[in-house]
């Protein structure tokens, strides 16, 4: 006979699990675990909503799993340029990303649930992730990932989502004192509460669609304080690449104090209709 689920909460589990993440962003297991152990009932309640939307109830009566066609990779390739489907076959294929990799990375917290609608939705909810880089214009980099876990929040209410945006917005503000880093979070958990909610979205049927018109129909509103931060970062790259002076041009030997050396990190683009942008939000 099958132990009912518990809702009990682990803060515990939760906060070894959002200390790894924050020392190895890659680490994708971690915010399933943070995400599991601070689940509770909220999930419950998200599958309710989602069992009242006609989307919902087609999937389920379907039994529609959003990963089959997010993984035929040709039908994506097919599509037109600037829909929502190419936009994330552009995006998955250039950060060398699947659907895939998700699963794998959430049979630590998944692998024992049972095959019912509860774990359509979970699934569902899981397989959505890169999807949403594409839509809210967040990218992979670490401020990215915080300002879309914000979004998340906003949307599901799930702990686990509050709780990394949090520990990564204090992080990343300490690097970067000079940018508005916690007014890019706040504005990403802004979003998700005036946006639509994304979570009851038909997915498949979305992907032929623009982008643009995608945004548009779940009133999704465009980053402003993450594109500023990115821009900055980019610039400042920009003027070290123009100071820097190789050494191997200069005839007499340069005095090392006065090399401008490249600090800047890597900033990507912001994702747009035609390119889009790491599995930090990943948390079904």
């Amino acid at each position: 006979m099958s132990q009912p689920p518990s809702y009990r909460l682990h803060p515990l589990v939760a906060l070894r699990a959002v200390r790894k993440l924050m020392s190895n962003g890659e680490d994708t297991h971690q915010v399933f675990l943070l995400i599991d152990a601070l689940r509770g009932k909220t999930t419950l309640r998200q599958f309710a909503r989602f069992r009242q939307t006609e989307t919902g109830r087609a999937v389920l009566r379907e039994r529609r799993r959003l990963l089959d066609r997010l993984s035929n990779r040709a039908s994506l390739a097919a599509l037109p340029a600037g829909s929502l489907g190419r936009a994330y076959y552009d995006f998955t294929t250039s950060e060398n990303l699947s659907a895939e990799g998700l699963v794998e990375a959430s049979q630590v917290s998944m692998a024992a649930l049972p095959a019912d609608d509860m774990t359509l939705y979970r699934e569902r909810s899981r397989e959505m992730h890169d999807l949403l880089h594409v839509v809210t214009g967040y990218g992979r980099d670490p401020l990215g990932e915080a300002c879309l876990v914000a979004f998340s929040y906003a949307q599901t209410r799930l702990k686990g989502f509050a709780l990394i945006a949090a520990f990564a917005a204090r992080k990343i503000a300490k690097s970067r004192a000079e940018q508005p880093v916690r007014r890019a979070v706040f504005e990403g958990y802004r979003h998700g509460r005036s946006a639509d909610w994304l979570w009851g979205a038909d997915w498949e049927g979305l992907l032929a669609q623009s982008v643009e018109a995608v945004r548009a129909q779940f009133s999704v509103k465009p980053p402003k304080y993450y594109r500023m931060i990115l821009a900055a970062i980019r610039e400042a790259k920009e003027d070290a690449d123009a100071a820097y002076v190789d050494p191997s041009t200069t005839s007499t030997r340069p005095n090392p104090l006065n090399w401008v050396r490249r600090q800047a990190p890597y900033a990507p683009s912001c994702p747009s209709s035609t390119q889009s942008p790491s599995r930090m939000s990943a948390g079904s």
